[in-house]
């Protein structure tokens, strides 16, 4: 199995490409071997060991998750530390819980939830504290969404995310149609269906969504660029484990940030190349941080320089970094399920 010390330049350079832009062609794999000067076959074993070892979660469509109407938050909760394994498990089964993990700080358990547009975001945290048994939680919601941009550069270890996806027009244009959901059809819903799914390792892994949508593998391709148009695809990529990846410090950097320079330091925030995901959240009597920024390096260190760095740039310098000690779910949501 490619461990991340068993990588090559080659598995580098692959896992470089198709996080950021996995090609939509009917022969995907032969397009990267191309790319790469290698044959399809050894793009097809590379990545099949990746997945493996866990370098690669997953390689499938990204969809935004409010274009599609679903809701979304962030959620804190307390637990007494005996308990806390217990919880995040009972919380895990939620199929709209995509991230999970246990944090230092006054809160520790933190993790995202969508639920469609028929269901409660307030309703469901509320039973899932209440059956947890949770001490305390809070609903975090978006308030300005700055960046997210998960991208790293595995040649030389270091954060790429220098081109990113601000659903609120950070970094192109203040249209506020993307906060706004885009009606999708009954057809659209099946195509979402088939995207978000994990393709095959085998030479023409798009000839099986086409054909159970009874359309061509060219229309396929037409509805993904389509559904990319309208920002209901945000791109079609691989996933990484990060820690797997090398990349194994992830701190959540929260900030005290002046109503009067929310914008501006989130464009900053947004800026860096370490960040991955920038968001403004409500402030409440036991918690004054405004600001999220989400760092991942290949150590504690890594994380910290790069949050020094922000600090510098901003001139913030009330703030906090919450390391994640504990990973119990990360996946994607599963839309429409």
């Amino acid at each position: 199995m490619a461990s991340q010390s068993e990588m090559d330049l080659t598995d580098r350079q692959l896992l470089n490409i198709i996080q950021s832009a996995f090609p939509l062609v009917e022969e995907p794999y032969q397009d990267l071997g191309k790319q790469l000067a290698i044959s399809e076959a050894d793009v097809i074993e590379r990545i099949t060991a990746l997945k493996k070892s866990n370098v690669v979660r997953q390689i499938s469509a990204i969809f935004d998750t409010r274009r599609l109407g679903y809701k979304t938050t962030l959620v804190a909760m307390r637990f007494p530390p005996e308990t806390l394994d217990r919880s995040a498990r009972v919380i895990n089964k939620h199929p709209g819980v995509s991230h999970n993990y246990a944090r230092n700080g006054n809160f520790n358990l933190w993790f995202t939830l969508a639920v469609p547009p028929s269901e409660s975001l307030e309703e469901t945290i509320a039973d899932m504290a209440e059956r947890t048994g949770a001490e305390s939680h809070r609903m975090m919601s978006t308030i300005k969404f700055f960046k997210i941009g998960v991208n790293f550069d595995m040649v030389q270890n270091v954060g790429a995310a220098h081109e990113y996806y601000s659903p609120d027009g950070y970094n192109s244009s203040s249209n506020d149609d993307w906060k706004k959901a885009d009606p999708v059809t009954d057809f659209e819903i099946e195509a979402v269906r088939e995207l978000q799914e994990d393709i095959t390792l085998d030479s023409r892994p798009f000839d099986g969504m086409s054909k159970r949508l009874n359309i061509t593998t060219q229309e396929l391709f037409d509805m993904a660029a389509s559904f990319k148009d309208r920002g209901i695809m945000r791109r079609f990529s691989a996933v990484l484990h990060h820690r797997k990846a090398g990349f194994k410090a992830n701190a959540m950097a929260v900030w005290k940030v002046p109503p009067e320079r929310s914008e501006e330091v989130g464009k900053i925030m947004a800026s860096s190349p370490w960040v991955t995901h920038c968001y403004e959240r409500p402030t409440f009597p036991d918690w004054p941080y405004t600001h999220f920024s989400m760092v991942h390096a290949t150590s504690k260190k890594g994380c910290e320089a790069a949050i020094e760095e922000i600090s510098e740039s901003t001139g913030i310098t009330d703030y906090m970094m919450l390391y994640s000690t504990r990973e119990y779910k990360k996946t994607r949501v599963r839309y429409f399920a």
